[in-house]
């Protein structure tokens, strides 16, 4: 499964996705944490301390490599210059499971124990200041974009994936990717304004979308949130001497969350494998081919000197049954 969390800046979006990915934990399944915001604390929200957060691989500085291994022997692909954030995969390209092991995990990601368990973290990398005036923060997340479009998951397993704040994250088609997204919104005007933008795409593209109420305090706030976002309130999280502690660097065992809390996650988790049956491959892959060619139009044409259409495989079907021939 594909679980994306967004919201505005500030929202607790990395906390509740740190949560989310430890309670995983427990459970034993296997799980791949993407750290696709520019600010780049879901290691610190999953233990790290700065010096081991700072050493994670950026997927951003890999991507030769990356593009490499997905391209395979796809006859459609010239080269791995010619790939860029959107480039589908079809027959002869590489796809990534969760549960393998693969140049790209190696490259790129690193196992990190939690209480429950082990899990791969992957991050894109920070902003930094060699790339003021040269380079924009998207195109270090295209990594991560071209991961997921090659990605095949099945039920019980995990990709969670805390993607750039507010309404950044439309600037692809990344938020197309994923079986479900949780919107973590707090009970004000500034925390529901993300969510009255991405509900307009969601529905235009048919994305999954759940709101988690976070810092909410009260029967006033629960109140705010049920008129502003109707339905779409999943379920609502409050206090926790748990996360102050973990924000503290000394947090306990995680079997220690209060129940309301770990209640809240237990939500999340089944709302998401509810969606495994909802799954359309031909949409994802549709979508996948959509953001394609509006990529290579606008820029990628251009930038490769390729005609970047040709690399969609028009036979080619995105699955849990996709059989592809993997070079040796």
């Amino acid at each position: 499964m594909k679980i994306g969390f967004v919201g505005k800046g500030g929202s607790g979006k990395t906390t509740l996705s740190s949560l989310f990915i430890r309670h995983l934990a427990t459970t034993g399944a296997p799980v791949v944490a993407v750290d696709a915001d520019i600010n780049q604390h879901l290691g610190p929200a999953l233990g790290l301390d700065d010096a081991e957060a700072a050493a994670l691989p950026p997927m951003g500085g890999h991507l030769p490599l990356i593009k490499e291994y997905l391209r395979g022997d796809n006859p459609r692909i010239a080269s791995a210059e010619t790939m860029i954030k959107t480039t589908p995969p079809g027959r002869g390209s590489r796809l990534l499971r969760v549960d393998e092991e693969n140049p790209v995990y190696a490259a790129c990601a690193r196992p990190v124990r939690l209480d429950g368990g082990e899990v791969r973290l992957m991050a894109t990398g920070p902003f930094t200041e060699s790339d003021l005036g040269v380079a924009c923060y998207h195109s270090k997340v295209g990594a991560v974009e071209l991961c997921l479009n090659h990605l095949v998951d099945g039920a019980g397993e995990y990709v969670v994936v805390d993607m750039t704040a507010g309404s950044d994250s439309f600037a692809s088609g990344m938020f197309t990717r994923f079986d479900m997204t949780f919107l973590v919104a707090e009970p004000t005007r500034k925390g529901v304004s993300v969510y009255r933008q991405y509900r307009e795409y969601a529905r235009d593209y048919g994305v999954a979308l759940c709101v988690v109420g976070n810092k909410v305090q009260g029967p006033d706030d629960l109140e705010f949130l049920r008129a502003e976002v109707g339905e779409d309130l999943l379920v609502t999280v409050g206090h926790s001497d748990w996360v102050r502690a973990m924000e503290k660097g000394r947090p306990p065992h995680f079997s220690a969350l209060e129940a309301e809390n770990r209640a809240a996650l237990e939500t999340l988790l089944a709302t998401a494998d509810a969606a495994y049956g909802l799954r359309d491959w031909e949409r994802y892959t549709r979508q996948m081919v959509h953001f394609h060619r509006k990529n290579a139009e606008s820029w990628g044409n251009e930038r490769t000197g390729a005609d970047l259409a040709g690399q969609i495989d028009p036979e080619f079907l995105l699955s849990e049954d996709a059989a592809l021939a993997l070079p040796g």
